[in-house]
């Protein structure tokens, strides 16, 4: 592919490009064991220099989403996996992912969202994702609520942090920065479904907490949750000025989730963790979290 058409941005095409393909393999876009397109397609469809494509699939590979091999193309080895204690039925076509319970939760009249995470990113995703649904008209929510906890900016995080300097202070900038772009995005994406009128009623907030989250945790229209601890891995992340570093950061897109659905017993597993998780974080929301100030 020639110059023309390509947008290359330095790191920040670089970070849209593979914050865009890791959200893809975590939701089942591409699944497990199957290849990604070749370099030249992805190149084309994401605008950008064959060269920000490989430099993409080297970090995927070091992090251990994809094994590339010379003449196979790139294959898909990780996916967030999802463990259900709940008592919905999945067909066994269907790939038990963050997205299809996400889809589920906006066929609702009413959506609540209630997120606890290290970063907006996953969820951008998947509020972009939802949005097209209801501009197709698949599903036609009235009421949407998103409210999320971050951690505090001026809290010092135990990851990122560049191993062997952990003061070095870029891989904090760049998570505050990857938050902030994300965080727009989805505020915008839900405030154009309320400007078209396509739903009525669409209330955000994100609020910032002093707690670095060892965990992540969706609460879904007040009856189901999804649970899971952040794996603290290494790999290595490419500064915007293409530097690259090793890195001491945590799994989050292809972290394991657990699925909690209450029911009618109220003693049940399920019933007991979804009341505790939603108690919780009303308790951090009402107690310890200050509002964000951004746009």
């Amino acid at each position: 592919m020639g110059g023309e058409g390509v947008v290359d941005g330095g790191g920040k095409e670089f970070e849209r490009v593979s914050d865009e393909l890791r959200a893809r393999m975590a939701n089942g876009v591409y699944p497990l064991g199957t290849l990604l397109p070749p370099q030249r397609v992805l190149a084309q469809e994401f605008r950008v220099s064959r060269d920000t494509v490989r430099r993409v699939l080297r970090v995927l590979s070091n992090e251990g989403w994809i094994e590339t091999r010379q003449g196979s193309g790139s294959r898909v080895m990780k996916v967030q996996r999802i463990h259900s204690l709940g008592s919905r039925t999945i067909r066994p076509a269907q790939a038990v992912t963050l997205r299809s319970f996400i889809n589920d939760a906006f066929e609702a009249p009413e959506v609540t969202l209630d997120v606890y995470t290290l970063t907006s990113e996953s969820l951008d995703a998947h509020i972009r994702m939802q949005a097209e649904r209801i501009r197709d008209h698949e599903i036609s929510p009235q009421r949407i609520a998103l409210r999320m906890l971050l951690p505090s900016e001026e809290l010092k995080l135990p990851y990122p942090t560049t191993k062997g300097a952990p003061d070095d202070p870029r891989l904090q900038d760049r998570l505050h920065e990857i938050t902030q772009r994300h965080s727009a995005s989805l505020k915008g994406a839900l405030r154009v479904l309320r400007t078209d009128r396509l739903v009525s009623t669409v209330d955000i907030e994100i609020r910032r907490v002093p707690i670095a989250p060892t965990f992540k945790l969706y609460l879904l229209n007040g009856s189901e949750a999804l649970h899971g601890p952040y794996e603290v891995i290494e790999r290595t992340i490419e500064l915007d000025d293409a530097e690259e570093v090793v890195a001491l950061d945590v799994l989050g897109l292809g972290a394991t989730l657990t699925h909690y659905e209450k029911d009618d017993d109220p003693n049940a597993t399920g019933t007991v963790f979804v009341g505790g998780m939603q108690a919780w974080f009303d308790s951090i929301w009402t107690r310890l979290a200050h509002r964000e100030h951004r746009p």
